[in-house]
């Protein structure tokens, strides 16, 4: 039986769906940022409105990822005049300590109230990873310990459903890797919506759980995660859903643009020169940019450069391999690495974040599957964040950032880790071994010491030997 009625949109506004499988047209596409501070309400009422990348069109606000025209991705556009005077230093320190501090830049309707403290996640100082990659201004932006899901998706997540509601959608769900799942079946729970869940059918079997605790229908698509985007799309025409990264997708992305309010503000209103960031569909890295974008044209802070760095898995790197080629477009791949949450092989923002990376003058590597287990026990030894396996991606990009001298050591740079270690054990299966259990005596307790310590047994010393 199905959540909800199959409808061509019963009640809603017409709905159009970016294709997911791109062709070179659909692909290379103009990525120029709408002029900051342009007067986007000629036509609607409200201070944020959808806007055509390519062809500059406004569709007010309604449930459509695509220009029906051309093609191009919709993005939310802000009178950014309209909120000068509201969003202030000032009226976001006396706001909560959640993301809902930076309201009046989130395309939230009027008159919603949130109650969900999602995000304001720790900048933590990582001194001591810093010193094993030779970094001495390094800091971690740690979504690993983001509310209720322990991922950067539940920002995202709770600015799609609140205009899932606000368009009338009974049943929500999404296209995911694992932590979208997660964060979306929460919040649905919370919220009183259906959900229900695509995902690919070798997803993590944590995630998987974390997904059908709340309640969720989990649907296990036989294919990888394109496979099942494109399938979304489909629904998202066929089904009165409401699909987070489908039909909603511009609000979605748009919640990515706190975690670059927050570094900002947590480094005291300022920017940082390098923000290394892990890529699956290319959206976090450019809303982070548009973050410090919209922080500068208000005035929030000093304008200067910032490099952009993106992070992938070798089995799983198209927007690198863009980045590293100088291609305007994005060669698909097969997905094949551990790090199933970053394993999109034809990434929706990916012609964009590559270009906007080469503009920032940053770059973009990958690493394999060996060297993200690393970075996830690198990360957990010396700044005691378990990270999964896309944080370990992130933090084996920047140490070999370092290495390569594509970053300088004293520059203020800032790696993003975006989900817990807790959702991909399995990753580090065979890593670590089960040591024998020691009886509870204290002689048996210091032999086993000894013994792991490879020190010399007492009465071996007193007999000459050396420790």
């Amino acid at each position: 039986m199905r959540f909800g009625p199959r409808s061509r949109h019963k009640g809603l506004q017409p709905h159009f769906t970016f294709p997911a499988g791109n062709s070179k047209r659909e692909i290379v596409i103009s990525h120029t940022l709408f002029p900051l501070g342009e007067s986007v309400m000629n036509y609607s009422c409200t201070r944020y409105e959808l806007k055509c990348n390519e062809c500059g069109k406004r569709f007010g606000n309604q449930p459509l990822s695509g220009c029906p025209d051309c093609l191009a991705p919709l993005e939310i556009a802000y009178d950014l005049e309209a909120v000068r005077g509201v969003f202030t230093r000032e009226a976001i320190a006396a706001g909560p300590a959640n993301i809902w501090r930076y309201a009046s830049l989130l395309p939230i309707p009027d008159g919603f109230q949130p109650d969900l403290p999602v995000g304001f996640t720790p900048l933590v100082k990582a001194t001591n990873l810093g010193k094993r990659i030779g970094a001495s201004n390094l800091y971690v932006k740690n979504d690993a310990v983001c509310f209720p899901t322990l991922s950067f998706k539940d920002r995202v997540v709770s600015v799609a459903l609140a205009n899932a509601q606000r368009f009338g959608f009974k049943v929500v769900g999404a296209s995911s890797t694992g932590n979208l799942a997660n964060s979306v079946a929460a919040q649905a729970a919370r919220l009183g919506l259906k959900a229900s869940i695509l995902v690919p059918a070798d997803l993590e079997a944590a995630k998987i759980l974390n997904t059908q605790v709340y309640g969720a229908r989990l649907i296990r698509i036989d294919g990888n995660y394109d496979h099942v985007n494109r399938l979304c799309t489909l629904i998202a025409d066929e089904y009165n859903w409401g699909l987070v990264n489908v039909n909603l997708r511009p609000y979605y992305a748009e919640g990515s643009k706190t975690v670059g309010y927050e570094i900002a503000e947590q480094l005291g209103w300022r920017l940082p020169d390098n923000v290394v960031v892990p890529m699956a569909g290319g959206s976090l890295i450019r809303k982070i940019r548009k973050a410090f974008q919209e922080l500068i044209y208000l005035g929030l802070v000093e304008d200067k450069p910032v490099r952009f760095f993106g992070a992938q898995a070798t089995g799983c790197s198209p927007i690198s391999q863009a980045v590293k080629q100088g291609l305007d477009y994005i060669e698909p791949q097969r997905p094949n690495t551990i790090a199933r949450s970053l394993a999109i092989g034809n990434p929706a923002d990916g012609p964009a974040a590559a270009q906007m990376i080469r503009e920032s003058g940053g770059w973009a590597e990958d690493v394999s599957d060996v060297e993200i287990v690393s970075g996830m026990q690198e990360l957990a030894e010396t700044e005691g964040i378990f990270t999964e396996t896309a944080g370990g991606v992130t933090t084996a990009v920047t140490a070999r950032l370092y290495a390569h001298g594509r970053i300088s050591p004293d520059e203020l740079t800032v790696t993003c880790i975006t989900g817990n270690g807790l959702k991909t054990t399995d990753a580090l299966t065979g890593h670590y071994v089960e040591e024998r259990a020691v009886r509870p005596r204290l002689a048996d307790f210091d032999a086993y010491l000894r013994e792991l310590d490879g020190t010399t047994e007492p009465e071996l010393v007193a007999a000459g030997g050396t420790i």
